[in-house]
């Protein structure tokens, strides 16, 4: 039985029971929160190009409301602002999933995103939607429609958002992005480098590594001194992370190959790494706003498997006295505790060391490590939902 949360936010049964088993009656507070954004939008400052001081008062002299984070050093958050309603419009462009969720925020219809847009001439005032009609924003075409339909407009923008129901700068269209001085980048997905802790000379292995933010995030922490592999399967996210390194200037700190990490330790046994993270394809529950989402627990259950195949790996290839942090951008049990635990029991040779969690909560209580675990929970902390666990192994 399938549940809506609404329109386009489908959820099975197994799914919300998974959801009520490390939330209880609290799943509501979630699934609440994970419809609307948090309130802050997180960058991380490449520190090798220019300082946090810098980009901030050169983002503040233009009228910019940012403000440097009260613990990561790196991290800077720019306030996000709204609800606000926006007008309803004889006119309307229709957009999927990952347009929708990002001008529900303030960005333009870029021509990837569009699903529709009939009628629509260059100039127009139209009403933004999604699939299902939810209203994201107000803009202006500058395009016309017709050049959308038979496809001589494949990229770029065709409406400049006027008014959105949140609203954020559009970082990526910053020049400071454009320069290569920041990565749009959650508050949890940062800590992991952090709890990682990469030293310099260190041989560091990014496993699930497109498109590049914890990558590139190791280069800058290391000062661009540690010995950075990233690998991913996927040949199209892989030219987006070597655009994304040679945009930050780093894409001569880190070899990038293609591969799939579920077999490292076969592939390329000859492999021993200080360091590795194991970022894996998860269901991503935890990522907000959410505006479209389908999600059955069979599809918990498979990438369950896929997760637990990284985590095998790159142990394998893993020295001995070396570190792996294991971090999800979702919620269930199923794809965090679970696999840790299930990790432990095959592997006789690591220990799940505990993460100083003075913003996070601990791991869902009833686990052998929970105390030891990391999480952030979107009506909580008011971030992403994420996981994090820290392994080292002994022999």
């Amino acid at each position: 039985m399938m549940f809506g949360v609404s329109a386009l936010i489908v959820y099975d049964s197994g799914v919300m029971a998974a959801l009520m088993r490390v939330y209880g009656e609290g799943y509501k507070d979630f699934l609440e929160a994970i419809r609307r954004p948090g309130s802050r939008l997180y960058a991380r400052v490449n520190t090798l190009l220019i300082s946090v001081d810098e980009i901030v008062e050169r983002l503040r002299s233009r009228g910019v409301e940012v403000y440097r984070d009260e613990q990561l050093a790196e991290a800077i958050y720019f306030p996000i602002q709204g609800p606000f309603q926006v007008e309803e419009l004889d006119k309307r462009i229709v957009v999927d999933k990952y347009a929708a969720e990002s001008i529900y925020m303030g960005a333009n219809v870029y021509a990837p995103g569009v699903i529709s847009c009939e009628g629509v001439s260059k100039g127009d005032e139209v009403i933004v939607v999604a699939e299902d009609g939810t209203p994201l924003a107000n803009a202006i075409a500058v395009v016309d429609c017709e050049d959308i339909a038979v496809r001589r407009v494949r990229r770029g923008v065709v409406a400049e958002t006027t008014r959105s129901v949140y609203r954020a700068p559009k970082i990526r269209e910053l020049p400071e992005y454009v320069n290569g001085y920041l990565y749009p980048q959650s508050l949890p997905a940062m800590y992991v480098t952090h709890v990682l802790d990469p030293k310099p000379g260190e041989l560091v292995i990014d496993t699930c590594a497109a498109p590049g933010g914890k990558t590139s995030h190791i280069i800058e922490y290391t000062g661009g001194r540690s010995y950075v592999i990233a690998f991913d399967h996927s040949k199209k996210r892989l030219e987006e992370m070597r655009e994304n390194l040679r945009r930050l200037h780093e894409d001569s700190l880190a070899e990038i190959w293609q591969a799939d990490s579920r077999y490292l330790h076969i592939d390329f046994s000859w492999l021993k790494a200080d360091k590795i993270v194991v970022d894996p394809p998860c269901s991503s529950l935890g990522v907000r706003p959410k505006i479209i989402d389908r999600k059955s627990y069979t599809d918990v259950e498979t990438l369950s498997k896929y997760q637990l195949q990284f985590l095998k790996s790159a142990i394998k290839v893993l020295k001995p006295g070396g570190v792996l942090v294991y971090s999800t951008c979702t919620v269930t049990v199923e794809e965090n505790e679970e696999i840790i635990e299930k990790i432990a029991e095959m592997e006789k040779c690591i220990d799940v060391v505990e993460i100083p969690c003075e913003r996070c909560s601990r791991g869902v209580p009833g686990f052998r490590y929970s105390q030891m675990f990391a999480r952030f929970h979107p009506h909580i902390h008011d971030t992403t939902g994420y996981f994090i666990a820290k392994i080292v192994k002994r022999c």
